[in-house]
């Protein structure tokens, strides 16, 4: 038995490395936490497309919906770490979602990163008819008119909701939030005038803002976006730090093997290197993280960063899910 015991153990130690070189060798899927044809499920099928060229074996989308993103993000959690399930998830599914609900897993320790993968700033737009013409005066305006007006939000804890209380922080303002079900909502109200204005994503609300049919006044991060290269950043334009940016990134369940992980990240560096990609990131608003922000330890350290960052503000203002 004690014989038997060890010829086991020994085969198993001579076939894990085996399957880690041979990986993959069947289709690999990649969980989205929403819903089919929004934001991220685009960006995944993007990416799984060109990751599926790199690894030589297809890469399927699952949409797995529910409470915020959080049931998806769930489900990567407690998947084999096998390589074969990978989670996609950003800012709200992996940082947010730890301040505003009750989950059964950790979002830093119960996950091995992959890479980031793209970056979506804010706008700070608003409806035309407010009179400010640049940021320092829309602050201005917020200061002197914050008992009568309402910033629009796509839901409580959503990503134009925590942008609003940072907002706050900064600026020492109060005002009513006005939450919707959806950014898809909130913008019409937005554009028919019955918000004064809010904080989106900028693949969402830039083409209302080059219709001229929104104002925009700065983008949320440290450089200008390249489909937008005439709306300042919120440093030039008189709110420095005031940085928000929907990241999104890949994940596998802790306990992957590193060489599956190294085969990962290497398929997502040659599909981030992709022309067509970049092209698309482009169309959508998205930034193309640089080289160095790419690989594991890069995700890890800013994944931990801003959870260290936001988590106090949403606590602080006691924003639970509903």
């Amino acid at each position: 038995m004690t014989r038997l015991l060890l010829a086991l153990l020994c085969l198993t130690a001579l076939l894990s490395p085996a399957s880690a070189q041979t990986y993959p060798t069947r289709p690999i899927t990649m969980v989205v936490p929403f819903s089919a044809g929004g934001p991220t499920d685009t960006v995944a099928r993007i990416l799984g497309q060109a990751m599926g060229t790199a690894l030589g074996q297809p890469v399927i989308i699952e949409n797995v919906t529910g409470a915020a993103g959080s049931i998806g993000v769930g489900r990567v959690a407690r998947a084999a770490p096998d390589g074969y399930t990978i989670g996609i998830g950003h800012w709200s599914t992996h940082v947010v979602n730890a301040a505003v609900y009750h989950l059964n897993y950790d979002v830093l320790e119960d996950f091995a990163p992959i890479s980031l993968v793209a970056n979506n700033a804010q706008l700070i737009v608003s409806k035309n008819d407010v009179p400010a013409k640049n940021l320092k005066e829309l602050i201005a305006w917020v200061k002197a008119n914050q008992d009568k007006i309402v910033q629009g939000t796509g839901g409580v804890g959503a990503a134009s909701h925590i942008g609003g209380l940072f907002f706050q922080q900064m600026t020492g303002t109060k005002f009513q939030f006005v939450p919707y079900r959806g950014t898809g909502p909130m913008m019409q109200d937005l554009l028919a005038g019955q918000i004064d204005f809010s904080f989106d994503q900028a693949a969402n609300s830039l083409p209302q803002v080059q219709a001229g049919r929104i104002r925009g006044y700065a983008v949320t991060s440290k450089t200008r976006i390249a489909s937008a290269p005439d709306i300042p950043t919120v440093d030039e334009a008189g709110l420095p730090g005031f940085y928000v940016s929907v990241w999104h990134g890949l994940w596998v369940p802790k306990g992957t093997p590193k060489a599956i992980v190294d085969k990962l990240v290497a398929a997502t560096q040659t599909a981030l290197k992709d022309a067509n990609l970049q092209k698309r990131w482009m169309e959508l608003g998205q930034d193309l993280p640089p080289p160095e922000q790419q690989g594991p330890e890069a995700l890890r350290a800013y994944h931990k960063a801003e959870v260290d960052k936001w988590l106090p503000i949403i606590k602080a203002a006691g924003v639970r899910a509903e």
